[in-house]
């Protein structure tokens, strides 16, 4: 399965409440929505996740994945997986995504115990949601185990099992030949795009300023295969200043993008 659909990332609006989150979506014709788990579905309501999924379905909108805080291998910070897992159940969330060790030690800092602890939680977790049918996906992201394509192929093969990915986003002001080096080689294991065009220095930009950039690379990840057998998502994420306007901008362009216009 190749498809690529357009979605939103819930925590680009933390301030606002799933409600309208779940409004700006539709009216912005995205596809679907994944939910962070610091704000707008928490681990421990279960009735709220039960009750987002509900306006979602009504709305028409999928559950793309559940993002949470767990970080693999790390026992000082993050979310109990155990918790996330049943909300996401509650949810209906397909995929969960997690953070590759504590966020703030890079791949290259870490230790062999550090690395090899977090291969090790990720194993247990990808068999646990495995048994409900739900994918276990990384965070790509600097500063964790998980900051590029070479890391994150060395992490999933010592975690060893099937039902563990990655998602992909680009590091700001990564070049257009090194992106759709990690893009290849992250194929067989890639999960989710997050979206969104910043210059190196961290400002964010209109996504349609990003053309030459991202519309190579959407066409590159429509043809991959999905590895979990679900639609890919490319998810909106951090758009200019948090503004709903700006997101209308920026799901019309990457609409456009994957309709091929």
């Amino acid at each position: 399965m190749s498809t690529l659909l357009p979605g939103l990332c819930s925590i680009t609006f933390r301030a606002l409440p799933p409600e309208a989150v779940i409004t700006l979506a539709a009216e912005c014709g995205l596809a679907g929505i994944e939910w962070g788990a610091d704000i707008h579905v928490r681990p421990h309501d279960r009735a709220g996740a039960r009750a987002v999924a509900a306006r979602c379905r009504d709305t028409g909108l999928a559950i793309a994945s559940y993002g949470s805080y767990v970080e693999a291998g790390s026992h000082i910070t993050g979310q109990n997986f155990a918790d996330v897992l049943e909300a996401a159940q509650a949810l209906g969330a397909p995929n969960i995504r997690i953070w590759a060790g504590q966020r703030g030690c890079s791949s290259a800092e870490a230790s062999l115990e550090t690395r090899n602890a977090a291969a090790h939680a990720l194993h247990d977790m990808a068999a646990k949601a495995a048994t409900l049918g739900i994918s276990l996906s990384l965070e790509f992201h600097p500063h964790t185990l998980n900051d590029g394509a070479e890391a994150s192929l060395a992490l999933i093969a010592a975690a060893r099992h099937p039902n563990l990915h990655t998602y992909w986003q680009p590091r700001p002001g990564i070049a257009l030949d090194e992106a759709e080096a990690e893009l290849d080689a992250l194929a067989p294991h890639l999960s989710h795009l997050h979206v969104f065009h910043w210059k190196a220095s961290g400002e964010r930009q209109p996504l349609a300023e990003g053309a030459d950039f991202w519309r190579p690379l959407l066409t590159r990840v429509s043809a991959m295969p999905t590895p979990h057998g679900r639609p890919r998502f490319a998810l909106l994420e951090f758009v200019s200043g948090d503004d709903p306007d700006a997101l209308r901008r920026d799901a019309k362009t990457l609409c456009n993008w994957l309709d091929g216009k």
